[in-house]
């Protein structure tokens, strides 16, 4: 297999506008707000998404280009894996968020906690189930002791390019 493509199902809006300066994750973002445009040809496969609090975006890192094996995280100094890491700059450059969900008018989403960058290319929307997706972790590898300062942390210009 050679080539997997995707089309975006939609665009997520948020009141980033440049990656410097953005949250590193969504729980770093509580006050940040925006929106989910679906597709309006995929509209019917929002039906009964109200019921959930939290809905996982996957996403594609439109502002991203390359990608280093080794890179030095926003939560550290120290040169990681990029697969030990939630770094952007990746050789598949998807990224995933838990958000919020606030609302939803037709085939658009209001959400919190929202981390991604302005326009980015929606590829797919999951519900949030606690009981399938937050297990218990017994081991935090080099993020032990520092991933409690990840809501001050924002974007810089290591992962720029």
């Amino acid at each position: 297999m050679d080539q997997i493509v995707y089309r975006p199902i939609g665009t997520i809006r948020s009141p980033f506008k440049t990656l410097s300066g953005m949250p590193i994750q969504p729980r770093g973002a509580q006050a940040a707000a925006g929106e989910i445009v679906v597709d309006p040809a995929y509209e019917p496969g929002l039906k009964d998404i109200d019921g959930f609090s939290h809905l996982i975006l996957i996403y594609h890192f439109h502002k991203s280009q390359g990608f280093e094996l080794t890179v030095k995280p926003f939560l550290d100094d120290h040169p990681r894996g990029v697969f030990a890491t939630r770094a952007p700059r990746r050789p598949n450059a998807v990224g995933l968020s838990i958000v919020t969900l606030l609302g939803r008018s037709g085939n658009v989403l209001r959400v919190g906690e929202i981390d991604v960058a302005d326009q980015t290319p929606l590829l797919d929307i999951k519900p949030y189930v606690p009981q399938f997706d937050a297990p218990q972790a017994s081991a935090l590898g080099w993020l032990e002791g520092k991933a409690e300062n990840f809501r001050e942390k924002r974007s810089d210009h290591r992962f720029l390019k």
